[in-house]
């Protein structure tokens, strides 16, 4: 396991296996859900269906959409100033020096959601991050 390394995905329209088989090929042990509404119109994307079936797959799931999750009336990059938005980063910090993590929302895209916004600030803190498009697919953002 490579320290400091942050995976981050999008659900999308993905099917519930391919989803699966993309977090095993990069080897994520635990993902974390960062939407701020953790449904979807896709039934195996809401909160309580996937936390199954991840479960069922061998992979650990985390809900910490309250602290990290997109959509603040205030603006994204304002809400990163808060304590809460320190808190959830301080929490994908701890999850990460134990096990291969991934944070995902429902953008298959980071650069069209709040993930990249969670990775530039682990980035900051020395974090590398990997934001999965698809299988042997990554952006990997520079430093801003």
């Amino acid at each position: 396991m490579e320290r400091n390394l942050v995976y981050t995905i999008g659900t999308s329209n993905r099917l519930p296996l391919e989803f699966v088989e993309l977090l095993k090929h990069y080897k994520i042990q635990v993902l974390v859900d960062i939407r701020r509404f953790p449904t979807s119109k896709f039934e195996h994307f809401k909160k309580e269906n996937v936390s199954r079936f991840l479960k069922e797959n061998g992979i650990d799931y985390l809900y910490l959409g309250k602290e990290l999750g997109g959509y603040r009336t205030e603006g994204y990059e304002n809400y990163m100033k808060t304590e809460s938005f320190r808190q959830g980063l301080e929490k994908l910090k701890d999850l990460a020096k134990d096990k291969t993590m991934a944070i995902f929302c429902s953008e298959r895209f980071a650069f069209r959601c709040h993930r990249r916004f969670v990775g530039f600030a682990l980035m900051a803190s020395g974090y590398k991050i990997i934001h999965i498009i698809d299988k042997d697919k990554v952006w990997i953002p520079k430093d801003k």
